[in-house]
């Protein structure tokens, strides 16, 4: 919300340093696409496509230059929704449609990225055989609502199967970030230091003399935390507060 974005002007640097904020994009769906193996989704990151209009291309059958602000946008609710293991009620809400119309755009998600559909059911088979969900990195989240008796309870386990992996490996990728840009920060004898880590966002303080080779260390280190089948791609922004910069 706005308001949550306001807050941040109460952030600032100490007195004559900025602010740089790097943060990771689409970084979920980024480590879909690597553990997944879906080649579509990964052709489309190497080629560097915007995703999400080359998702409604493909679902709704239409020219990539042909698509609609309102079809991106559908397909990104579709793209963000398939990580979280959505619902076609809840993908129905999300987009005010019915949940047959849901539904249908769901299947034709999964038609258009197939590898995507087995893994995530792996995902799932894996859980309930093992009793947990791990990262790409070994790190185990329990999901035992996946024996419960209660079907609002399994269902819950089954999205939490799906999504611990890919959340949970994003989670672990910005953790390695951040270790990586603090040790950098302090090898290489800068002032500036890691004040903030949210997401997959990093906030750094620095002096105006270290700007550059600071946003060069983010991208370097952050860009190379992981090594994925599509490349990490990072953004950094610099201002006097958290709210400028990002």
């Amino acid at each position: 919300m706005e308001l949550g974005r306001q807050l941040r002007k109460v952030f600032t640097p100490r007195e004559g340093w900025v602010f740089l904020d790097a943060d990771y994009s689409q970084i979920e769906l980024r480590v879909l696409a690597h553990l997944s193996g879906d080649q579509e989704l990964i052709e489309a990151y190497r080629e560097n496509k915007d995703i999400h209009r080359s998702t409604a291309s493909k679902v709704f059958h239409i020219p990539f230059d042909e698509v609609t602000d309102l079809q991106r946008r559908n397909a990104k609710a579709v793209n963000f929704g398939i990580v979280y293991g959505i619902s076609s009620f809840g993908l129905g809400q999300d987009l005010n449609v019915s949940r047959k119309e849901a539904e249908h755009f769901i299947n034709q998600y999964f038609e258009t990225y197939p590898a995507i559909k087995t893994y995530l059911d792996g995902l799932v088979d894996f859980a309930k055989t093992s009793g947990y969900a791990k990262t790409m990195f070994g790190r185990r989240r329990p999901v035992p609502e996946l024996s419960s008796g209660n079907f609002m309870q399994r269902s819950f386990g089954e999205r939490v199967a799906m999504n611990s992996p890919i959340q949970g490996t994003a989670a672990d990728i910005i953790k390695i970030a951040m270790i990586r840009v603090s040790k950098r920060l302090l090898t290489e004898g800068l002032e500036a230091r890691v004040v903030l880590q949210v997401h997959d966002e990093l906030l750094v303080e620095a002096p105006p003399s270290e700007v550059e080779k600071v946003g060069q260390i983010l991208h370097e280190e952050m860009a190379g935390a992981a090594d994925l089948l599509v490349p990490l791609e990072v953004e950094v922004e610099q201002g006097s507060n958290w709210y400028e910069a990002h």
